[in-house]
């Protein structure tokens, strides 16, 4: 075991996939604590403040994904790692549209979901520190974390941050939806590449018309010098 990798909230209803949750993240180094009930989850957080969560999205009480967009309009930025049993994407879609870093569908692997909690913390560490980048009224600093429009900062997940810097580290270039994953999310393999139209579709609703992506049909994105 590692100690030391902070606390994850699982809010879980199903008490056998939460003992099982627990099991395999406190052999990876992780604090845990349970919560069967959505509301009380959305309360723990506050209490808590863990590392990463955990989310169901069928609750009793309230819903993965209200819980989700309740914790993003409060400005609450711990990384949330969704679990769902639906064949239907819309649920895992629409949770990446509300703030979720990342979803795993039912029956998974407990090795997996270790995995992706890792993943989803490393990205919140973002890539090196590096110089800020101007792009017309839009400033990204690294380093910070900190992504400005005309002075005003703008709230950003920690994969849309890391998308964004990615592209604008490499203007000029453009990449296709497997070499995003692989680079941004650290996996070429995701389940499906359309994850990545979410989070362009999220970014350029934040940054309006500063967002200097672009869309290149039948390959994938870039970013300009000037918003696109």
């Amino acid at each position: 075991m590692r100690p030391g990798k902070g606390l994850v909230l699982i809010v879980e209803d199903d008490r056998n996939i939460a003992a099982v949750q627990e099991l395999y993240l406190a052999r990876d180094g992780f604090d845990t604590c349970v919560e069967t009930d959505g509301l009380r989850g959305l309360d723990a957080v506050g209490q808590l403040r863990p590392v990463a969560i955990v989310l169901d999205v069928s609750l009793p009480g309230l819903d993965g994904v209200t819980f989700c967009r309740r914790l993003r309009e409060r400005e609450d930025w711990t990384p949330v790692l969704m679990v769902t049993a639906r064949v239907d994407e819309t649920d895992r879609i629409l949770g990446l549209e509300l703030g979720a870093d990342d979803y795993v569908t039912k029956p998974f692997s407990p090795g997996e979901l270790v995995a992706r909690v890792n993943t989803v913390l490393r990205r919140t560490q973002g890539p090196p520190g590096g110089r800020p980048q101007v792009v017309g009224p839009l400033r990204v600093d690294p380093a910070r974390r900190t992504v400005h429009r005309d002075g005003a900062e703008v709230e950003l997940t920690a994969t849309e941050f890391n998308l964004l810097a990615h592209l604008l580290q490499h203007r000029g270039r453009v990449f296709t939806r497997r070499q995003l994953l692989a680079h941004v999310w650290g996996e070429e393999t995701y389940r499906d590449p359309r994850v990545v139209d979410v989070y362009v579709s999220q970014l350029r609703s934040k940054l309006g018309d500063a967002s200097p992506i672009r869309t290149v049909r039948g390959v994938g994105y870039g970013a300009t010098d000037t918003p696109a």
